[in-house]
């Protein structure tokens, strides 16, 4: 029923059906992952690509010196040296653009212009999250696959699910792809050892994890793996592959099941790992980044229940707000660009992440907003290292304007391969340790 009380003979001046002259903004996705990284300046005259040493630290020295030997000018000491790690930083350069005719925008009911840019934003920023969060969980799901066909005899051609954290080994610190003799990388398939010596990508990806950036392919091992090993579903691991938990202790993504929740111990295990390995909290708290079914499951978990029952009265603000939680040492940030896959006879899985300080890294390329990159004819300004660029007309008629955005930066996560139990003695073998991905249904 209309509101207006106008005279019947009135009505027809009344205008029905007209749009709002607003633009009302849709949906848009909750973005997290691009917080966690380090921001570097990636300086102007120095190539696309850099690389960055690590340095690591020297082993206590435990054993007294001799004094008989404490003689000559090196007083009967052996210098040693330390180790040292590097990754490569390469930049790319991203971006989208809208046209608009300034005469239609004129006669629109709304400014497209400004909804123009509000879009171009959004766009942006998705785009950078999703690049980081792309490169933590290239490495930080890498070196953990399963076996994707059944060898029909003993062999040393092994077709797995996804080859990545297979392909390189770590050689004086410096990732060297996988070969023969010192380049073998240790495996095992099915809890037996083996060794590596190729990883080549199938032509068609037909990965589990296609969705979240796995790529099938062929592993070569050094020696004959036995059919019960090299059979589908068992699991692959890399010596030094990163960590993956799943409730119940499950070896793949594939042994999961239905009552595989989130639980507050398998949160516990991960806190307890980057512990292990000393890495630096953020604020105080290891970063927890999840979608929004992970947080629920979370609140069905009986240890979590019984916890929330216990100080649920005192609960800090900053705990009902962010779910901040002093005892599990972690942040719950929960975003919507989270990790999820759909397996076949599993269901959905989900992959929350905790992360530490340094999980990360973001190079920033100095010059993008120089006049020789962003020529003056342009409007420009710089929001969170994205330019946003709006060209003059150049058309005949002076009409058409080009609404542009472009970023030019890298991701890289760094690795941690210097740090080994004789330097931190509860350390764990993997060579990225500053983040925990968990798998659950």
């Amino acid at each position: 029923m209309a509101i207006s009380n106008f005279p019947a003979a009135l009505v027809p001046i009344i205008q029905t059906g007209y749009l709002e002259r607003a633009f009302q903004q849709g949906l848009r996705s909750k973005l997290a992952f691009r917080e966690i990284a380090d921001r570097e300046e990636f300086s102007v005259r120095v190539g696309e690509t850099i690389t960055k040493t690590r340095a690591g630290l020297k082993a206590p020295a435990l054993t007294p010196m001799t004094p008989a030997n404490n003689t000559n000018f090196d007083n009967g000491m052996t210098p040693s040296g330390w180790a040292v790690e590097q990754y490569t930083l390469t930049l790319n350069q991203y971006g989208d653009t809208i046209d608009l005719n300034t005469v239609t925008d004129r006669v629109g009911i709304a400014s497209q212009f400004v909804q123009n840019a509000i879009v171009n934003g959004v766009q942006a920023s998705t785009t950078l999250d999703r690049l980081a969060r792309d490169a933590l969980f290239a490495k930080y799901l890498g070196g953990a696959t399963s076996v994707k066909t059944t060898l029909g005899a003993p062999g040393t051609a092994l077709a797995v699910d996804d080859i990545r954290g297979f392909q390189t080994v770590f050689i004086a610190g410096v990732p060297t792809p996988i070969g023969a003799g010192a380049n073998a990388m240790a495996i095992t398939v099915n809890g037996a050892t083996a060794s590596a010596t190729a990883a080549v990508a199938d032509v068609v990806n037909v990965s589990s994890a296609i969705g979240s950036g796995g790529i099938s392919g062929v592993l070569t091992t050094a020696a004959n793996v036995s059919v019960a090993n090299g059979t589908a579903g068992n699991a692959v691991l890399s010596a030094g592959g990163a960590t993956v938990l799943r409730p119940a202790g499950r070896a793949t993504s594939g042994a999961l099941i239905a009552a595989d929740l989130l639980t507050m111990s398998v949160l516990l295990d991960a806190v307890a790992l980057l512990r292990r390995n000393n890495v630096p909290t953020i604020s105080g708290y290891y970063n927890l980044y999840c979608d929004p079914v992970s947080a629920r499951e979370l609140f069905a978990d009986a240890d979590f229940k019984l916890l929330f029952s216990a100080t649920g009265n005192q609960m800090s603000p900053d705990y009902r707000k962010g779910m901040v939680s002093d005892f599990l040492g972690l942040r719950f940030i929960t975003t919507t660009e989270a990790y999820t896959q759909a397996l076949a006879g599993v269901g959905t899985i989900h992959r929350p992440v905790v992360c530490g300080q340094g999980a990360l890294v973001e190079g920033v390329f100095a010059g993008m907003d120089a006049h020789d990159v962003a020529p003056g004819a342009s409007i420009i300004s710089m929001v969170d290292d994205v330019v946003m660029c709006t060209r003059e007309p150049l058309d005949r008629l002076q009409q058409i304007i080009a609404q542009s955005w472009y970023t030019i930066l890298g991701y890289a996560v760094p690795t941690d391969t210097t740090v080994n139990t004789n330097i931190v003695p509860t350390a764990t073998n993997t060579a990225y340790k500053r983040a925990v991905v968990i798998e659950h249904v």
